[in-house]
């Protein structure tokens, strides 16, 4: 394990096995040890660049967007541009935690905490400049369809409406997701906190979380349908995001490929990014070994692949202006390879196509800096991309009058670089405060996780030096007090399971596990069903599609009825994207809720955290409870069996 100084001192997580609570402490130790120097160098700069932008915002919002270097025929710039760049950023976060989630992929584990995080930060960033090129950005409210006294309704058929709700959601979902995740987490920064305002805090945001079977029962039900959810949503997002540009009729932005096209790209960006920042993090923040290099080399494979699909629908939006026959068409896509935008067009290619087909070697997917340098080119490809898409297809229009070439004033600029201020400042604060590696994930990854398996030779041999001998705890007054239980802490998940499946084979029904992840079989041992969280998350989907159906079509026929292209009042087919987004978002609400009211969660109070040594039950201690009100119940009786068994440190506990 790689120490705070970089020195080896144990074998690799993951691929070679270690024990739990080292990795909880290097983890939790990135948040409870003072800040290193380069985070305050890096927070000030970054701070300083977001002021810089901050400044430029309120400039634009106090004068006019006429301080952009847009004119009339480049109504969109570098407002748009940054929009979709940074919409696009935060698709990694999804496809990491969603998406190789739902394809059993272990290794996005030790990467997914990372990536979600950048996710909302990305979104924020998007959604500040796209809030801005307004023009007059306090009156964004009336994209919600909340009641006015102006009777005036977005119009629902509008792409522009579906973008709106498409980007909302992604940022409530994705920030839903994000928690959702951090809860163990929370709970293990909870018990090793000192001092007094800590451990209240990381407990009132861990919700009472102890780690109960019962608890991981709910949880990876409910983490299975946000990941179920989260998948086409991150499709529909950018795929609603191209429809402001295809469903227009200007040459260039005209095409069904857009779709696609969009969500590859944002996915490629996405993971430049993912790169970017954990290359040079890894090595500052000491989690080389739980960060390897296998686990980049298989983001440069993904980079690689989305890298291709990208290069196609270059080739494709070739063939389309060919065989389409349109001369606007033509003239764009040739304007665009030989105008005098024509250095961005080429700019883009090279960093989207061909700079990353060296990712076959494996040298440029296994060497660190060679794959950042490359991630770096991809992020400057994928800027140039929304640029050529937005200015290069604005800036010869039908009318030879009213071209205009499109040159960003210094605002422009600031903005821009603002930004990335904005995105590094906040995801500083994110490494300062919060685990960027999922502690219950990856520690479900280690060897030794495995109950039906062999246990890592470090780990058994760490477990057989322990005391063999149970030990009796009591605390005093305990006795005295009405009891609700007996606890026994066992040696490792695979002893843990094994004595749960001994107590209910002789009888015993109100029995409870405690651990640091979910273990394999525990739920069986329990005696527990199927998890009714997904009846939530159909509940809330159903709730969701109901709701936003009924809400446009009487806003539309009744309330405000507009006609828009002749189209009829009641426009079912075009009230879907909303629909859709609002079933993904409601089904979401559902599903935590669920989760929550299932483990009966929020309770800061529970008897366990009485226990002496329970903390350990969020790092490395695995803990079985005989409660007190089982029909055989018996103190002595259920803590000599617990004893047989295997358990150790056994102790009643008390109200």
């Amino acid at each position: 394990m790689s120490s705070q100084h970089g020195k080896r001192t144990a074998p690799p997580l993951i691929d070679g096995g270690h024990d739990f609570g080292a990795l909880t402490r290097i983890v939790c130790g990135l948040v409870e040890r003072p800040a290193p120097a380069w985070w305050w160098l890096a927070f000030v700069v970054a701070s300083l660049v977001a002021l810089v932008g901050g400044a430029m915002t309120v400039w634009v919002i106090s004068t006019g967007i006429g301080v952009w270097g847009m004119n009339s025929t480049i109504g969109w710039a570098f407002d748009i541009t940054n929009f979709v760049f940074w919409v696009g950023i935060g698709h990694a976060g999804t496809l990491i935690s969603a998406i190789l989630f739902l394809f059993r992929q272990r290794w996005r584990s030790s990467l997914n905490r990372f990536a979600e995080a950048m996710t909302l930060f990305a979104v924020a960033c998007a959604g500040l400049f796209v809030t801005i090129h307004l023009g007059r950005p306090w009156t964004v409210w009336y994209l919600v369809p909340a009641p006015s006294s102006y009777k005036v309704y977005p119009n629902f058929r509008s792409p522009l409406c579906w973008d709106f709700a498409a980007v909302a959601t992604y940022a409530t979902v994705s920030t839903l997701f994000w928690y959702y995740g951090l809860i163990p987490d929370f709970a293990s920064l909870r018990d090793r906190a000192t001092g007094w305002l800590k451990p209240r805090l990381y407990g009132l945001l861990a919700l009472g979380w102890r780690g109960s079977g019962r608890h991981w029962h709910n949880y990876e039900s409910g983490y299975l349908m946000l990941a179920a959810l989260a998948t086409p949503l991150v499709v529909s997002v950018h795929t609603i995001v191209s429809f402001d540009f295809a469903t227009s009729v200007i040459p260039g932005w005209h095409t069904t490929i857009f779709p696609p096209f969009f969500v590859v790209g944002a996915i490629f960006s996405g993971l430049a990014m993912v790169i970017t920042l954990m290359v040079p993090l890894r090595i500052l923040c000491g989690i080389k070994d739980l960060v390897t290099i296998r686990h980049l080399e298989n983001m440069c494979k993904l980079m690689l692949a989305t890298s291709l699909l990208l290069g196609y629908g270059y080739l494709v939006e070739i063939g389309n202006a060919w065989y389409t026959g349109s001369t606007f068409e033509q003239a764009l896509l040739m304007n665009r390879m030989t105008g005098a935008y024509a250095w961005c067009y080429w700019t883009m290619v090279a960093c989207n196509v061909l700079f990353p087909q060296l990712l076959w070697i494996r040298w440029f997917r296994t060497n660190p800096w060679a794959m950042f340098v490359l991630s770096l080119l991809v992020n400057v490809g994928m800027w140039f991309e929304r640029f050529v898409i937005v200015v290069i297809s604005l800036y010869r229009d039908y009318l030879p009058s009213s071209w205009m070439m499109f040159y960003p004033t210094l605002v422009d600029i600031l903005q821009f670089i603002g930004g990335f201020g904005l995105f590094s400042t906040a995801f500083l604060l994110f490494i300062r405060f919060v685990p960027m590696i999922a502690l219950s994930e990856v520690k479900a990854c280690l060897p030794e996780a495995d109950p039906h398996g062999e246990p890592h030779a470090a780990a058994a041999s760490a477990a057989d030096a322990r005391p063999s001998e149970p030990v009796f705890l009591e605390r005093e007054g305990v006795l005295d007090r009405p009891i609700q239980g007996v606890l026994a802490r066992f040696r490792g998940p695979a002893e843990l399971l094994e004595a749960a499946t001994s107590l209910r084979e002789a009888g015993y029904e109100r029995i409870d596990t405690y651990s640091p992840f979910p273990i394999h079989g525990a739920d069986k041992a329990l005696g527990l069903g199927r998890s009714r969280v997904p009846v939530f998350t159909f509940l809330g989907g159903l709730i969701g599609v109901v709701f936003a159906q009924s809400l446009q079509a009487f806003l539309s026929v009744v309330v405000y009825p507009l006609v828009t292209g002749g189209k009829p009042l009641n426009s079912s087919e075009a009230f879907v994207p909303i629909s859709f987004e609002t079933m993904i978002l409601y089904a979401t609400f559902g599903t935590i809720a669920g989760m929550l009211l299932l483990n009966r969660l929020p309770r800061l109070a529970h008897p366990v955290f009485g226990g002496r040594e329970f903390r350990g039950a969020t790092d490395d201690a695995f803990y079985l409870m005989v409660e007190a009100d089982d029909p055989r119940f018996d103190l002595r009786q259920a803590a000599m069996l617990l004893a047989s068994l295997g358990g150790r440190q056994i102790e009643p506990l008390g109200e």
